[in-house]
């Protein structure tokens, strides 16, 4: 029976809990404490250094920081035009838990999920989203297995916490816009000589949606699925 190899978004549960709880705040802590939110995004990359040191199955690395989009996104689909949180959260999921190897580079990978970020540096967690992707030897151990992945959606909502901190203090959400969604799917598998399998998976995401504008990813958030 063929070895299956780790799927893509396997990778980055395995961040310390100082980083989960960074993330965490950048959805939810943008609604009670903007300000607060802002200041720790400014000083999370010297946080980084000295907290969170990548392991060896990390992904993040200084080239990776601001993939060009010139490199091409293979077989990553392009942002929707999608105006509403839930709606692109489970579009975003959906791309974070597809992809494949026969069609795509690593790097082209990397550009394309960079393609679904905010522009909005001071609300953006590249790492937390780029974390997802495997380091480049196993990558290329997956490229040799042919190994694809489709991911399907079959919810998205609004965390218990997060309505309840939107209900407390409405307007404060109008600083960033962004809103922290749970999705719920499947994640189907395939690899060389008909080998695959399905997962179920869970991801919250925190979704920068401004009025008049398409929703952007902000971060990863593994640790809030309630």
């Amino acid at each position: 029976m063929q070895k299956r190899f780790p799927s893509l978004s396997g990778y980055g549960v395995t961040w310390s809990a100082n980083k989960r709880i960074a993330i965490v705040a950048l959805g939810i802590t943008a609604l009670l404490v903007i300000a607060a939110t802002a200041a720790w995004i400014t000083g999370r990359g010297e946080q980084d250094q000295s907290h969170n040191t990548p392991s060896q199955e990390s992904s993040s690395s200084p080239s990776e920081a601001a993939p060009q989009p010139a490199a091409g996104s293979g077989s990553v689909p392009k942002p929707p035009q999608i105006a509403e949180p839930v709606a692109f959260a489970k579009a975003a999921a959906a791309m974070l838990w597809s992809y494949d190897t026969r069609d795509a580079s690593r790097d082209q990978q990397l550009a394309g999920m960079h393609a679904w970020m905010t522009k909005e540096t001071k609300y953006a967690d590249w790492p937390s989203v780029s974390g997802q992707v495997p380091a480049p030897l196993l990558w290329s151990r997956m490229a040799d297995q042919d190994q694809h992945a489709t991911g399907t959606v079959t919810e998205g909502y609004y965390p218990g916490a997060f309505k309840q901190a939107l209900a407390e203090d409405p307007s404060a959400i109008t600083e960033a816009y962004i809103y922290v969604v749970t999705v719920n799917g499947k994640q189907h598998i395939e690899w060389k000589k008909g080998g695959g399998g399905a997962e179920e998976r869970a991801v919250t995401l925190a979704v920068q949606c401004r009025p008049n504008h398409d929703c952007r990813l902000a971060a990863l958030a593994p640790s809030v699925t309630q």
